[in-house]
């Protein structure tokens, strides 16, 4: 199903392992008929971007699959559906990822880490994550990206200013450096620099970027789907780890609540202001980690997980499509969405056997 009536926008949140969900969420909104005139993102947000961008509609999921399916590690699924095995088991991919790096994103980096050695010269990061560079190059037709047949815009930071950076095929040419450069969240990755600018990932300031899509009053509605990857809502954690993770958890998802929660005020405004001008559907689609998943979660590309959160995103997108039904009861300028809390994983529940991705 095509929408013609209205501006199709889709904003992808950074979280590298987690961003599988990206994929699985881009897939059903593919099956089900839409096509985005507009891709934003940040960190693996803007590979998923980038990789919708520069591919054809129909070359789109499998491209998607192939990324996937090289950052997998080959280590076989999980063989049990017991909660304490499978966090050994995604723990010990994680720091399988740390040990060996992914070899289509990043691998090591001399001197690195042995910098903090006093005879060492010092370094900015820990890994070299330029294979990614051949990555993009593989995967990207960057003239089609760049003919701007759909929109796209990454998200990076200054970091000697704290600027927030978004670079735009409407405005200027989008190469593999600048999303290497939205990638470069530290100390991980080194920062890029990019005429003049020395730029890294935008997650700790506006990891799901909104603000673009949003900068200015639509010419028409808009439908703008959000796919997150860090939820502000989970259950009082219970150990060390679960403390780290909604930790991390807390510092990527409270931006985007920010966000939404300005824009509501804005669009309060501009109705009263101008109860006919243009229309706004915010559909937020936000993954939930199970109980399995650990602090190191974006590090972790265990078939079993990377499975997990494709399939996630599919069925997170598919109910969201089912909230887009018309007649609902608001009717005003600003229209926000998301899934029930019952509709979604909780935390504390015992992770299901993967689901294979098609």
């Amino acid at each position: 199903m095509s929408d013609q009536t209205r501006e199709l926008a889709f904003v992808f949140a950074g979280g590298n392992a987690v961003g599988a969900y990206h994929a699985g969420t881009y897939e059903a909104l593919h099956d089900y008929g839409l096509r985005p005139d507009w891709v934003v993102g940040a960190s693996m947000g803007a590979v998923t971007a980038a990789i919708i961008a520069g591919n054809a509609p129909a070359d789109r999921v499998a491209k998607l699959r192939t990324f996937w399916d090289e950052a997998t590690q080959k280590t076989g699924p999980d063989p049990t559906g017991l909660l304490k095995p499978r966090q050994v088991y995604n723990g010990l991919h994680a720091l399988m990822t740390l040990a060996l790096g992914r070899p289509n994103i990043f691998g090591h980096r001399l001197p690195g880490l042995w910098s903090v050695l006093p005879w060492v010269p010092n370094d900015v990061a820990l890994f070299d994550n330029k294979p990614l560079l051949r990555t993009l190059n593989r995967l990207v037709d960057f003239e089609r990206l760049n003919r701007g047949e759909t929109r796209l815009t990454v998200g990076c930071v200054d970091i000697e200013t704290g600027e927030e950076v978004y670079f735009d095929t409407a405005r200027e040419e989008i190469r593999p450096e600048h999303i290497l450069a939205s990638t470069a969240i530290l100390p991980a990755f080194p920062p890029v620099e990019i005429d003049g600018r020395v730029l890294c990932d935008a997650g700790f300031t506006n990891n799901l970027p909104l603000d673009p899509v949003f900068a200015a009053e639509p010419k028409r509605d808009l439908l703008c789907i959000a796919s997150d990857l860090f939820s502000l809502r989970a259950p009082r954690p219970a150990s060390l780890d679960a403390v780290l993770e909604r930790a991390n958890d807390l510092i990527f998802a409270s931006p985007p609540r920010r966000a939404i929660a300005g824009l509501m005020r804005e669009y309060a405004l501009r109705e009263r202001l101008d109860p006919t001008g243009p229309a706004v559907t915010l559909l937020h689609l936000v993954y939930h980690a199970g109980a399995d998943e650990l602090a190191a979660k974006s590090f972790d590309f265990s078939p079993s997980s990377i499975r997990d959160r494709w399939a996630a995103g599919g069925r997170d997108a598919t109910r969201g499509l089912e909230l887009l039904a018309p007649g609902g009861s608001d009717k005003g300028r600003f229209r926000y969405l998301s899934l029930p809390d019952d509709l979604v994983a909780p935390k504390a529940a015992a992770p299901q056997a993967a689901s294979a991705v098609r």
